[in-house]
């Protein structure tokens, strides 16, 4: 239910965090194809805060129903999509923000969950790959979490993932997750 409140992430297991990502159940917003009707005057900063109309929404509960209508258009845009309307929101970064890390196990064996800001887990694996872009700025990681929806990870969480890789054996540094090795470091 998009209205109940997630878990405490801290106090799960690996496997109780993949249960519940496999039991969270989504609107099927890819086989819904209305008009386009104009713009949500919503807007999601860098920072994973949702706006409307200028001001941030402050009840949870919304973020995390919005976030279930949100899709990526093949053209790169985002749009909050019903049955029966589909309406542009503006995207800073990425639409969502891995804000927390949860490690089991090591080296190949290694598996990692995330945590998003909508309250959403996320194992990283094959469907749900980790990818660095490299930018004036610095690196850039991010986390695939459905559908062309990706996750910016919070720079905490990726100095995390860093420590991780420092541990591991093996040239380009990086972590492994479900059998997949990701690099840490930006793709061509």
């Amino acid at each position: 239910m998009p209205n109940t409140p997630p878990p405490d992430f801290a106090s799960l297991s690996l496997a109780e965090i993949a249960r519940l990502a496999e039991e969270h159940r989504l609107p099927p917003v890819e086989s819904w194809n209305p008009s386009h009707c104009g713009d949500s005057d919503m807007r999601i900063a860098r920072d994973g805060t949702w706006f409307h109309q200028g001001s941030p929404i402050s009840r949870p509960a919304m973020v995390r129903l919005f976030s279930t209508i949100l899709r990526r258009e093949p053209d790169g845009r985002y749009v909050l999509v019903t049955p029966v309307e589909k309406l542009d929101i503006a995207v800073e970064d990425a639409p969502f923000v891995a804000v927390e890390l949860k490690v089991e196990g090591e080296g190949e064996s290694m598996r990692l969950a995330f945590r998003l800001n909508t309250g959403d887990s996320v194992l990283a694996g094959r469907e749900h790959p980790l990818r660095i872009e490299a930018r004036e700025d610095g690196p850039h990681p991010y986390l695939m979490v459905r559908k062309g929806l990706e996750a910016l990870v919070a720079r905490t969480v990726y100095y995390e993932l860093a420590q991780l890789a420092l541990t591991q054996e093996g040239t380009p540094p990086g972590v492994w997750s479900q059998g997949t090795f990701f690099p840490l470091e930006p793709g061509e």
